[in-house]
């Protein structure tokens, strides 16, 4: 789509026209590239747990909003001119000027912007930890990846990346990150626990009597249908004279008017329990072989039935079963043990992070609920206030807009899948109170081509 056909969204409160004659940020590329910004930052698991009262905090320097402890390199300190610039790139994600403060939509920005500066912070050191680093090559190996599969051209790229207010530098950064995300789940799910012999033989016990480790009882049966009684007891007269397999094919062609088997003498293969109608299904299941049975009265017509041979039920052994059992058992474990890696994560890098006054959010150790206005709970509907209508026809009735935070597994949110893949709910832990809110993310208006 070329520039001068695309569509801007309408202009509001927090701006949507950029100086006169810019051209707006290539959608396209946007969708593409820019939700790098928001969405790589957002990869790690938004546990919400309960911080013990009572616990100390260091001061945050001056100039900064937050700090993160044991982050090397002074990664862990949030600068106001860190915060400065992700707001500007948040919102130029969006082509739209940075709200101004007191805007709602301003605090749902910040309380953004200020997460994914933690969170960056929590990733450096977690890797750091475990040490684990991103070199120069390979952080150019991912960014020529991303050229390669995002852009067209050097110069859509540049373009692009100028619209979203972010710096080479910027580029790289997220490129470093993502790979330490990504280098840090490997870890973390490598150095699982493999199943024991025990657990293997306890899952077997479990399952055995479902497929694919049991395969129920089966017959091949050959069967003449006919909605006339007369004409079925007539075809039963032929075939208790003869009923070979050629005797089978010309009676089943003469009588049947049922399509499956009728070309084959009336042969149905692998039938199970269960499939047939009653009572015939309950009939084929006690007939001994090799036996002429009908005629079967059902509520469709008249069946002339011969079970031709059985197979009887089989279940695997534990040796035969666990080349399936042990990768379905290394999975769940690895799932559990990764899971379990995010909360004690999120716990441990929560409480070495303090934020200044005015930006302190629920990732941080010294939050308090009741001193985050933007995070209070949503006043009941009044008459000026619908849930309904958009908060901006009533701003100063209207508290903005709280929506839910869906955690995602690390390295999983990527350009192309910008949601990621989510993470399964854990266990609340001891002490949470149900009714606290969870984060809210940022309302932009969604990106499209």
């Amino acid at each position: 789509m070329s520039p001068s056909n695309r569509k801007r969204p309408a202009s509001g409160k927090g701006g949507g026209k950029g100086p006169a004659g810019k051209q707006p940020p290539d959608r396209e590329a946007v969708r593409r590239f820019g939700l790098l910004v928001f969405g790589v930052g957002l990869v790690l698991l938004f546990a919400i747990v309960a911080i013990s009262e009572g616990i100390g905090h260091p001061s945050v320097p001056d100039g900064d909003l937050a700090l993160v402890e044991d982050v090397p390199d002074g990664a862990g300190a949030i600068t106001q001119e860190d915060f400065r610039r992700r707001m500007e790139q948040s919102a130029a994600k969006g082509d739209l000027k940075v709200p101004k403060p007191g805007d709602p939509q301003y605090k749902e920005l910040k309380e953004a912007a200020v997460g994914e500066l933690i969170q960056a912070a929590w990733v450096k050191g977690q890797a750091a930890e475990m040490g684990i680093s991103a070199t120069d090559k390979e952080v150019d190996k991912k960014l020529e990846e991303l050229k390669s599969q995002s852009f067209s051209s050097e110069a859509e790229y540049r373009k692009t990346i100028k619209d979203l207010k972010l710096t080479e530098a910027d580029v790289r950064e997220l490129m470093e990150f993502e790979l330490l995300v990504e280098k840090i789940q490997t870890e973390v799910r490598e150095s699982s626990p493999e199943p024991s012999d025990s657990e293997v033989e306890g899952y077997y016990e479990e399952v055995k009597g479902e497929p694919p480790y049991t395969t129920p009882a089966s017959r091949d049966v050959r069967l003449i249908f006919n909605e006339d009684e007369k004409k079925a007891e007539e075809a039963k007269a032929l075939l208790e004279k003869d009923s070979s397999p050629e005797s089978w094919n010309k009676v089943a062609k003469k009588f049947s008017t049922e399509s499956p088997g009728k070309d084959e003498g009336g042969l149905q293969r692998g039938l199970k329990e269960g499939k047939l109608e009653e009572p015939l299904d309950a009939k084929v299941f006690e007939t001994p072989e090799d036996e002429l049975e009908g005629v079967i009265k059902t509520p469709k017509g008249f069946y002339v039935f011969e079970v031709e041979s059985s197979t009887p039920e089989s279940v695997q052994s534990l040796d035969d079963a666990r080349e399936q059992i042990e990768p379905l058992k290394s999975q769940k474990l690895e799932e559990a043990y990764f899971q379990q890696f995010v909360l004690d994560f999120e716990q441990t890098w929560r409480s070495r992070t303090f934020c200044a006054e005015g930006y302190t959010i629920k990732i941080c150790a010294n939050y308090e609920q009741s001193s985050d206005p933007v995070l209070a709970t949503p006043e009941p509907e009044t008459e000026n206030c619908r849930k309904d209508v958009p908060a901006k026809q009533f701003p100063e009735a209207c508290p903005a807009p709280v929506f839910q935070a869906i955690p995602a597994l690390p390295g999983s949110v990527t350009p192309v899948e910008p949601q990621g893949k989510p993470l399964l709910q854990m266990p609340q832990p001891p002490g949470l109170e149900e009714t606290e809110e969870e984060v809210p993310s940022t309302p932009l208006p969604p990106i499209t081509p």
